[in-house]
């Protein structure tokens, strides 16, 4: 996010079971209208800055309510980061690695002097900055809600490779630094420790990564005539069963 009374982007369900081990990773959309407790029913994105608004630093929880309301699936812990975090994290790491599948552009992306400028980014392996990997994670033109979350997966997932390579090992102090001083969270060192060998035995690649597909979602008009989408359930609840019910 931009600020913490704001809207949030994106919003991701991971779930690490060091039991299996697996890890997994969901996306969900920010334009998803489900219910918000307290606030009725809206994009879920609203949950936050509804929040935030309200009462500083409850943002994240609500967040949290609201998916585990709608999804039925229990938010033990939550980790809010912001842009400028995840450009000083991802540059303490020493940049990451992404496969461009298609070509991504956008013309009119935002700067941080509330002007815009073009970013295109062409398909085959970049090794990006943190600046640049915000701007592929961030970019809209001509894609979908669909390509910008697997794109953000994939860069997380990329991080992870990074971190985890005994090359890049000496970064992890500048990383530890970036991380506290820009994420707010509530998951303790000690949950850290006991979920990093699931982490470290599935790897970067083992990583489940899964967006909302056309089939997890349905249209649907309001009273007031806005176009909306809404969770799919018959879609959509195998996908929570197999990665948060096992």
């Amino acid at each position: 996010e931009e600020g913490m009374v704001t809207r949030t982007d994106p919003i991701i369900l991971a779930t690490v079971d060091p039991a299996q081990p697996s890890v997994g990773m969901l996306s969900i959309p920010r334009d998803r209208y489900v219910e918000i407790p307290g606030y009725g029913l809206q994009r879920i994105n609203a949950a936050h800055v509804f929040a935030e608004a309200d009462e500083p630093g409850t943002g994240p929880r609500k967040v949290a309510e609201t998916v585990e309301h709608n999804f039925g699936v229990p938010v033990h812990r939550t980790l809010r980061l912001n842009f400028e975090g995840f450009v000083a994290i991802i540059d303490a790491a020493g940049g990451v690695t992404g496969h461009v599948e298609k070509p991504v552009g956008e013309c009119h992306y935002p700067t941080p002097d509330y002007g815009v400028m073009t970013v295109q980014f062409e398909a085959g392996r970049e090794h990006m900055d943190g600046e640049r990997a915000l701007q592929y994670a961030r970019s809209r033109h001509a894609s979908t809600d669909y390509d910008r979350s697997a794109r953000q997966q994939q860069l997380i997932a990329a991080l992870t490779k990074q971190l985890v390579n005994p090359l890049n090992w000496w970064r992890w102090p500048g990383v530890m630094l970036a991380y506290w001083q820009n994420v707010e969270t509530d998951l303790t060192l000690i949950d850290a420790m006991a979920l990093a060998p699931a982490v470290l035995w599935v790897g970067p690649d083992g990583i489940e990564q899964r967006v909302f597909e056309p089939g997890m979602m349905q249209g649907r008009t309001t009273e007031a005539g806005a176009s909306v989408a809404e969770p799919n359930w018959d879609g959509l609840r195998p996908v929570l069963d197999e990665m948060f019910r096992k």
